[in-house]
C-alpha cells in the first residue's frame, strides 16, 4: 500500500499516568473518570467560551496488567488535541493536587508529539443516554501501544524518516492484510528532552488480531534505530472519552 503519510496539523499532548504507591489501580481509574475527567471537560469548555486555547478532543487509554499479573509501566495515558502547542507548566501537574485523582496519581507532565494517522479505521463513540453524554467509555477493541526509545547515538531525524517512509507503510500493509482497525504514529516534538522518541498505537478487533500481526509482520530495518531493551509495550481494551472531537 502506497501513499504519503501526512501529519495531523493539531498539537497533540500526551500525559502518561502512574498511580502513587499507596493507591490501587481501581482507585486511580475511579477518580479519573468520576472527578478528574469531568473537571478537565468543564475547564476546556470554559476556555472555549472565552475564546482561549482549548482542547477539541480528549481521550484516555487504560493499560492492563502484564500477563504475569504484575503492574504495567504505566496505568494509563491521556491524549488531548489543541489548535497549537503551549509551553510546559512551571511544575508537573498534580504536584499540588487539585482533585482526588491527582492525589492518587504521581505528578505528570505533558509530552508534545506530532501525530500521523497511518490507518484511519474508525472506533465507535457512543454518548451516554441515561447520564451526561460525556465522559463515556469505549471498548470492543484490543490496542497495543509501543513507547519507542532511540538507540544511543541514533540520528533521530533519520529514525523518523525511516519510520514514516519504510516502517509505517510496512505496518500499514500488514494491518490491512490481517484486518487491523487503526494505526497511529506519534513523533516527539522535542525528542532530546523526552525518554521516548515516539509512540505507536495499533488497534485490533481482539487479541487474535495482535497474534496475527506478530506472525505476519517482517523486519524492515527500523529496529536498528530502537533501544529494544527500553521499549515499553502496553495493552488495553478500554478507553474513556472526555471530548469526542
Amino acid at each position: 500500500m502506497s501513499g504519503t503519510i501526512t501529519a495531523n496539523p493539531a498539537a497533540k499532548m500526551i500525559f502518561l499516568i502512574k498511580r502513587r504507591p499507596e493507591a490501587s489501580r481501581d482507585e486511580l481509574v475511579a477518580n479519573w473518570f468520576k472527578n478528574h475527567m469531568p473537571n478537565v471537560i468543564e475547564g476546556q469548555q470554559r476556555q472555549a467560551a472565552a475564546g482561549k486555547l482549548h482542547a477539541h478532543k480528549y481521550i484516555a487509554t487504560l493499560f492492563e496488567r502484564r500477563d504475569d499479573g504484575s503492574d504495567a509501566a504505566w496505568d494509563g495515558m491521556a491524549q488531548l488535541w489543541f489548535e497549537r502547542s503551549f509551553p510546559p507548566p512551571a511544575e508537573p501537574h498534580g504536584t499540588t493536587p487539585a482533585d482526588t485523582f491527582q492525589q492518587k496519581a504521581e505528578p505528570y507532565v505533558q509530552w508534545p508529539v506530532t501525530e500521523y494517522v497511518v490507518l484511519d479505521g474508525s472506533l465507535p463513540v457512543v454518548p451516554n443516554t441515561l447520564n451526561e453524554p460525556f465522559p463515556a467509555t469505549r471498548s470492543g477493541f484490543y490496542k497495543v501501544t509501543f513507547l519507542v526509545p532511540a538507540r544511543d547515538g541514533v540520528e533521530v531525524d533519520e529514525a523518523f524518516r525511516h519510520w514514516l517512509e519504510v516502517h509505517a507503510p510496512n505496518v500499514r500493509g500488514v494491518m490491512t492484510e490481517i484486518g487491523g482497525l487503526r494505526y497511529v504514529v506519534n513523533h516527539s516534538v522535542n525528542p532530546a528532552n523526552e525518554p521516548y522518541m515516539g509512540m505507536a498505537e495499533l488497534y485490533f478487533a481482539d487479541p487474535d488480531g495482535w497474534e496475527a500481526y506478530k506472525s505476519t509482520v517482517t523486519e524492515d530495518g527500523f529496529g536498528a534505530f530502537v533501544d529494544i531493551k527500553r521499549m515499553v509495550v502496553l495493552r488495553s481494551r478500554t478507553q474513556m472519552i472526555g471530548i469526542p472531537g
